[in-house]
């Protein structure tokens, strides 16, 4: 069954995925990003360096967003993504000072992958909230 997240274009990993950053690659710098595979399947990165989130977006077109409403006394707490060609519409484009400090204040971690197993670009994404066993 291909279930999908209400509101969100990612879909839904099921119960037995892991949300920890223990289980994916940690990438610190941007020299660190060549691709990291495992078997056949390309394993997903973690990161909270501003360079490497910045240049991921960017390769893919992608600009910092919220969603309208979601400031709380003026301070984000949606962060998003606005990838062209993917109804972007309702998001609200912010800067990337805005959105890093926003995830620098949350202490959010940025998983990632780079591209899927066909070796085409990947637009998978997920800010989490690092647990108590990754601190």
């Amino acid at each position: 069954m291909n279930e999908h997240r209400l509101g969100t274009r990612i879909p839904y990993a099921g119960s037995g995925s892991s949300r920890s950053p223990k289980y994916s690659q940690e990438i610190q710098s941007p020299e660190r990003m060549d691709r990291v595979r495992f078997g056949n399947v390309e394993r997903t990165r973690v990161t909270r360096n501003h360079d490497i989130i910045r240049q991921w977006a960017e390769r893919r077109g992608a600009r910092p967003a919220t969603m309208p409403g979601s400031e709380d006394n003026g301070q984000l707490r949606v962060l998003r993504f606005d990838f062209p060609g993917y109804g972007g519409a309702v998001l609200r484009p912010v800067n990337w000072d805005e959105w890093f400090a926003t995830f620098d204040e949350r202490h959010l971690h940025f998983r990632y992958q780079d591209r899927r197993a066909d070796g085409t670009p990947s637009n998978f994404n997920r800010l989490e909230r690092p647990t108590r066993e990754d601190r």
